[in-house]
């Protein structure tokens, strides 16, 4: 996703879509991926009652006892003083979330597809948990889906910037209107983002469950929607890449974007275990891409297959531990050889699935929409929980910190700028790191937003977590907002800013944990979960 910060602008949205390509990549060439990696509260809302959607078991597996009616009663009105975030992040004229707020009164007036989409998602869950009643709740996403129908598009997509106060399509945030670019360019100005918009996506499905009586103003926006511009459907073969186009390019795979009116961007998101895995559930649910993407995006960088493969012995763990294993396609009969790979935390047996950057919101957020816990607990679901305990472990005792949880946020400062954080695993020698890239991302902040997306996999780790981070670092929750986005754990340093992502992560994991899966029940409602369901079912990873 992509999220720079309000100063030095434009060199943070060239920094930003450079990240969007390196967390989901490794990418149609190799060269591209390494450029990019271098740089007394009310009880909870019962089943039933006004403003409450959804029925319970979408919570998924957890090794830990479930919250207590205290706990949950505490995360209700941390819900609440988020909330208040909403209230002052959403621009009055065009109904748009703008993308940050803070530090002080600094407004970043500008918004992506991702920001629109879990925004949504946001409304849904202050609705679920009766913070909001049902017509506040369907007059927000109502204005919202207005405001959106009137922005410029394309395939039904949206583009990567929008001004929220005009709802034009801009460069980047701060600069220049669309409008003025006379001759198209493979720029912002045409780039849709295949992450960004299957999270859009998902926030549509999502509100049009949560809230039926909007589904033909919904059905609107989904209708003209087509995800297969994003696949590559060039020849495959035996081989983990095709030596016959030119790049030796990763064909079956999803690309990371498409120029409107050019084509499709030059890398692909080849890694599956991050967050643009929730643009192939809704491709494939929507029938627009086949399985293929599923069995021939890695899960780890794969071993050669053929002696023009790729050598990715450069990742952070080599040889990686696994094998490979074939999978039949539910959908085309084809068979697929997957490596069905893993790493191991250094000096331990605990085996867990890598993601690219060692981030937490790569690995957890889309199991905040579509149930991988409970539809997938031998592979992805699985891997979700893992995630959880390498992130806990390395913090604590490895780092040393009081506090866990590092995931792409605000840096711990008033700058207003963004880092790339997570468990890469740097203090531990070359060729033990925690993350395929082991140098793509910083390990000095801690996020909020990381924690509260482990509530359902780690429930007591996670809630004593984020009772830490208040109590050791006062500064970093107020009531007008809940948390601020980042802290660093050694000096206490604080980032003053709010991103409406990562206050909706919060919001979704809440209303997940408080609500029995609630957000996830709606995702599992809509025809478009069918994909989701079958795929993550048929896996068998070799997690231990």
């Amino acid at each position: 996703m992509t999220r720079p910060r309000p100063a030095r602008r434009a060199r943070r949205a060239t920094v930003i879509l450079r990240l969007s390509v390196a967390l989901g990549l490794v990418a149609g060439s190799l060269a591209t991926a390494q450029a990019a990696s271098a740089s007394p509260a009310p009880a909870p809302v019962a089943p039933g009652a006004p403003g409450a959607h959804g029925t319970p078991g979408m919570q998924g597996m957890s090794a830990q006892p479930p919250l207590t009616a205290a706990q949950k009663a505490d995360l209700l009105q941390v819900a609440r003083d988020t909330w208040n975030f909403y209230r002052q992040d959403v621009d009055p004229t065009t109904h748009l979330p703008l993308d940050n707020l803070g530090p002080g009164t600094t407004r970043g007036a500008y918004t992506s597809a991702a920001n629109i989409g879990v925004y949504l998602e946001a409304v849904v869950s202050a609705g679920d948990l009766g913070i909001i009643k049902r017509p506040e709740e369907r007059a927000l996403i109502s204005s919202t889906l207005t405001g959106v129908a009137a922005l410029r598009s394309s395939h039904g997509f949206l583009f990567q910037w929008y001004d929220t106060g005009t709802g034009h399509t801009i460069l980047n945030p701060g600069a220049a209107d669309c409008a003025t670019e006379t001759t198209p360019k493979q720029d912002n100005c045409s780039f849709l983002s295949a992450v960004d918009n299957g999270w859009y996506a998902s926030g549509l499905l999502v509100a049009r469950q949560a809230l039926p009586e909007l589904r033909k103003q919904i059905d609107a926006l989904i209708a003209p929607m087509d995800f297969s511009i994003f696949y590559d459907g060039r020849a495959q073969t035996a081989c983990n890449t095709n030596p016959d186009i030119p790049g030796n390019q990763p064909t079956g795979q999803m690309y990371g974007g498409y120029y409107a009116g050019q084509g499709p961007a030059g890398y692909h998101n080849g890694a599956l275990y991050s967050d643009p895995r929730i643009a192939m559930y809704i491709g494939m649910g929507l029938r627009q891409m086949p399985g293929d993407v599923w069995w021939r995006t890695w899960r780890t960088l794969p071993p050669q297959q053929c002696s023009t493969d790729p050598d990715f012995s450069w990742q952070g763990q080599w040889p990686v531990a696994g094998d490979w294993q074939k999978y039949t396609d539910p959908q085309s009969g084809k068979v697929f050889n997957v490596w069905e790979g893993h790493y191991t935390y250094p000096g331990t047996s605990l085996t867990f699935l890598p993601t690219w950057g060692g981030g937490m919101f790569e690995a957890t957020l889309a199991n905040e929409i579509v149930p991988e816990t409970t539809w997938g607990p031998n592979g992805f679901g699985l891997a979700d929980v893992r995630t959880a305990q390498v992130q806990e472990k390395y913090a604590t005792q490895t780092l040393g910190y009081p506090v866990w949880g590092m995931s792409p946020s605000s840096t711990a400062d008033d700058t207003g700028g963004y880092g790339v954080y997570g468990a890469a695993g740097r203090k531990f020698p070359t060729g033990q790191a925690l993350a395929q890239c082991p140098t793509c991302s910083a390990e000095d902040v801690v996020t909020p937003h990381a924690s509260f997306t482990t509530l359902g996999v780690l429930p007591q780790d996670s809630y004593a977590n984020i009772t830490k981070l208040r109590t050791l670092y006062p500064g970093v929750y107020s009531s007008d907002g809940g948390f601020f986005d980042a802290v660093n754990p050694v000096t206490g340093s604080i980032g003053h800013r709010r991103l409406v992502l990562d206050q909706s992560m919060i919001m979704m994991s809440i209303d997940n944990a408080l609500r029995g899966g609630a957000l996830r029940q709606h995702f599992a409602d809509d025809p478009a979960s069918w994909a989701a369901k079958t795929y993550l079912s048929l896996e068998t990873m070799t997690l231990k």
